[in-house]
């Protein structure tokens, strides 16, 4: 029997897993929802059963998940209403008994009608160009003046991401610098937090024009204020010593790993780890990232399983982009923000509490040409914590183990210790 959606709308806003959905969805999946009733004691999935019908979703009663040995009693592993659960909902990750402990409705959601859980493409298919190069689109002003704006579906945390900032403002200044310099250091400082609404304002210095060489300084504004600096030498080529100490470590081909989204929506839905940090997970996990992100080693930092103070990943932009190696550059400091400060915070994380680092300088030097669109290995190792900031250093190397690009990121370590989780639904 189909549910009636105009109920059910209401009940789905409320579940975490489906936060990150835009409200079209929610209707669709109403549409196709069917109800289920069981008896306490019922077991409402098996483990045994070769594939699942598809997701469930709580809506009365309350259910456990039979667990390991010796966690049959365990808090965590019951399910009330506004929780899910289904092996099916991202692939089979694990296998686990759910028992109905008193009478109980779910609502379901069959296996063929899964990829309604799927969000969108962030590209827009009436637009040729990546989002990548429409966020670095520079809107030109006057002769060192451009805009720069926040895309909707672009990286976002209620402010402008650090990496943004780096990407357009090295594209400002790439615009005022002749096509055969490309940048090879650039030095950047965050001075106040951006807001995603408004335009961003960047005003370019043209410091020096030298025969191979040219300089340029960024400031970065909104609302009168100076939010954002970046210093970027730009060299023209030139032949010359070439030795290289760094050795790309060993890594599986990022081919075989599986994608950050992919490794987010299976922490969502693995209840062997703490539900309230699968409803956290589910709430701040909006859409895919434009950069397509492959961890090296398994990496889960639940606050009970804190990581080490090392990182590696492959990644890559989504999309093919054009052959402009200033555009390949750009993308690639764009990139390089998005994880970088949390291996400072990650190894002092405990139960309870997240660390919200800010990154406060950030400085690359680009070693080789590179493209964007293929696969580069980052390495990132966290040198030092002290006086709450964290001091982290990294390396890009190119699949056949040369070195691209260096980095160094000083960041500030905010600890936040939270109390009950927000969502009144436990998972």
């Amino acid at each position: 029997m189909k549910t009636e959606s105009s109920s059910v709308v209401e009940y789905l806003e409320k579940v975490p897993l489906l936060h990150r959905l835009t409200s079209s969805s929610l209707k669709k999946i109403a549409q196709v929802l069917v109800s289920k009733r069981y008896e306490r004691g019922d077991y409402v999935v098996g483990r045994d059963e070769e594939e699942m019908e598809g997701v469930y979703f709580v809506v009365e009663g309350q259910a456990q998940v039979l667990g390991p040995v010796g966690e049959e009693n365990c808090s965590e592993l019951f399910l009330k209403p506004f929780d899910y659960f289904g092996r099916g909902i991202f692939g089979n990750v694990y296998a686990v008994d759910v028992v109905a402990v008193s009478e109980l409705t779910c609502l379901l959601l069959t296996s063929d009608h899964c990829h309604l859980l799927e969000t969108k493409p962030m590209c827009d298919s009436d637009n040729q160009r990546s989002l990548l190069e429409r966020i670095l689109y520079m809107d030109p002003l006057d002769w060192n003046v451009f805009r720069g704006f926040t895309l909707p579906n672009a990286p976002a945390l209620g402010k402008v991401f650090g990496g943004q900032f780096v990407a357009q403002g090295l594209a400002a200044a790439s615009k005022t610098v002749e096509f055969m310099k490309l940048v090879h250091s650039l030095h950047a400082y965050f001075l106040l937090s951006g807001d995603t609404n408004i335009p961003i304002i960047y005003e370019v210095s043209r410091l020096r024009d030298g025969n191979n060489f040219a300089t340029r300084r960024v400031d970065a504004r909104q609302k009168g204020k100076t939010i954002f600096t970046l210093f970027a030498s730009f060299q023209r080529e030139q032949q010359g010593f070439d030795h290289q100490e760094s050795n790309m470590p060993h890594m599986l081909p990022p081919e075989t790993l599986v994608s950050r989204d992919e490794m987010l929506q299976r922490r969502m839905t693995d209840h062997l780890i703490p539900r309230y940090y699968r409803n956290k997970v589910a709430t701040q996990y909006t859409a895919p990232l434009p950069i397509d992100i492959r961890f090296c080693e398994p990496n889960y930092s639940t606050e009970e399983r804190k990581s080490p103070s090392r990182l590696k990943y492959w990644f890559k932009a989504r999309g093919e982009l054009s052959d402009d190696q200033a555009l390949h550059r750009c993308v690639v400091a764009f990139a390089s923000d998005l994880m970088y400060a949390f291996i400072s915070s990650d190894p002092h994380l405990k139960k309870r509490m997240s660390a919200v680092p800010v990154s406060l300088d950030h400085s690359m030097w680009f070693h080789r040409p590179l493209r964007a669109d293929d696969w580069l290995l980052f390495v990132m190792v966290n040198l030092t914590a002290s006086q709450s900031r964290g001091l982290a250093t990294g390396e890009m190397f190119n699949r056949k183990g040369e070195l691209v690009v260096s980095l160094k990121q000083e960041a500030l370590l905010k600890e936040t210790v939270t109390g009950n989780p927000i969502l009144d639904s436990k998972l």
